[in-house]
């Protein structure tokens, strides 16, 4: 049976990253974990319990708070700029460690946890991010009223999934940026972005069904980029809820080949209507739930991460799959071309092509595992303390931040 550990956030810096201050920040990363208790009062936290106490001060990959609460050794976390950043103890030491630091405000703790071994980033085990596909080097970035900008690019930046259609990696990002920003300083929360989405999605396809197909085309476009602004806004700002993970989910699953649908009988009513719609549509419909199908059995049969980030060329493989956005290009295409018909046309073609690769693609992995015992995947084999260097030196040095600023504590 596992035991809580008792949380103690210290640090008062009121600078706020998307809209929140380090301590907020952390206390809503903190809620939704399991055996954690906040607390305000370290006299409170029983003898003997595990404690772990966050300097709010720092900006923090979840991926590291993961790591300290598993720890179960003492143990203080430096940064780079030789700072406490968290400190694993228990409640025997909790008081007087918090006398400590409230008694050397400066930038140097030295010598105030001369009794706990001491580690930095490189020391923790960091996998890759399954949720996100993508192995980033972990952080605690200092936080401060100069370095918000950057830290907000950052955290935006590290928002976004790593592997993903070529729409969303290239074309997506600056908008949706300034998206974010728009929602975060007018009291947007993610589900509202989603409920928009949700209508634009039907009205969408209603469009379609009735031949507007360059209307649909263009609520359909704006649907997408919604699509990637609420999940950018809930990862950045910490906000989430099981209705709007539902919704954003469920409606990625199912809209797609209702649109589809509806642009064939939208055809009708139009001067280029297609013959053998119902054909195409069941070769549609084979080709998005084979690809689905392929997608699933990889990861719940042969391996406990996603088909796209197996290899390289699976990832290549993910720009331009048959998913929602490139076959929105082929529909524009089609459009833009006064050819609908033939748009629709490339749409099927690309989701059996599709398919047909996921399944070569679902074979090889089972031949593989059988030959091999498991598979591997090829973000396993990038070094986080390797990169890390090269990834600090790229983005403290996009703008002057001062990294040498004292950090004080604070016993509230």
């Amino acid at each position: 049976m596992s035991t809580s550990t008792y949380i103690y956030i210290f640090g008062e810096i009121e600078t706020k990253i998307w809209g929140l201050t380090g301590r907020e920040r952390l206390q809503r990363m903190l809620k939704t974990r399991e055996h954690i208790i906040l607390t305000e009062d370290v006299e409170k936290i029983p003898s003997g319990a595990a404690v772990l106490f966050l300097n709010a001060n720092f900006l923090f990959d979840a991926r590291v708070l993961t790591a300290l609460l598993g720890m179960e050794k003492k143990t203080a976390l430096y940064s780079d700029e030789n700072c406490p950043a968290a400190i694993r103890t228990d409640g025997d030491q909790a008081q007087q460690l918090l006398r400590n630091l409230n008694n050397n405000k400066s930038q140097n703790y030295r010598f105030v946890l001369l009794t706990i071994p001491r580690i930095g980033l490189k020391d923790l085990q960091i996998d890759f991010q399954q949720n996100l596909k993508k192995k980033d080097p972990p952080y605690i970035l200092p936080i401060s009223e100069e370095n918000r900008p950057l830290l907000e690019q950052e955290l935006f930046s590290g928002s976004y999934k790593g592997v993903t259609d070529l729409v969303t990696k290239w074309l997506w990002p600056v908008p949706a940026f300034w998206a974010t920003h728009y929602c975060v300083r007018e009291g947007w929360q993610p589900n509202h972005v989603t409920y928009l989405s949700v209508v634009l999605a039907v009205l969408a396809g209603v469009a379609f069904w009735f031949g507007f197909f360059g209307m649909g085309l263009l609520m359909g476009w704006f649907m997408t980029f919604l699509d990637t602004v609420d999940g950018k806004l809930a990862r950045v700002t910490v906000t989430s809820s099981r209705l709007g993970d539902v919704l954003d989910h469920g409606l990625d699953i199912i809209h797609p080949p209702l649109w589809y649908l509806a642009w064939g009988v939208g055809l009708a009513s139009t001067l280029t209507p297609i013959t053998g719609l119902g054909i195409l549509m069941w070769l549609m419909f084979i080709g998005y739930v084979g690809g689905r199908l392929c997608e699933g059995m990889f990861q719940f049969w042969l391996a406990h991460f996603d088909m796209f980030i197996w290899h390289k060329w699976d990832s290549f493989n993910r720009l331009i799959t048959a998913r929602r956005n490139p076959n929105l290009l082929l529909l524009t295409y089609g459009w833009l071309t006064g050819q609908p018909d033939f748009g629709l046309l490339l749409v099927v073609a690309w989701h059996l092509i599709s398919t047909g690769i996921l399944v070569w693609r679902l074979m090889t992995g089972w031949k593989t595992k059988q030959k091999e015992g498991s598979l591997k995947s090829w973000l396993q084999d990038i070094d986080p303390a390797r990169d890390r260097e090269i990834w600090a030196v790229k983005i403290f040095t996009r703008a002057p931040i001062n990294l040498k600023k004292p950090y004080p504590v604070s016993s509230n």
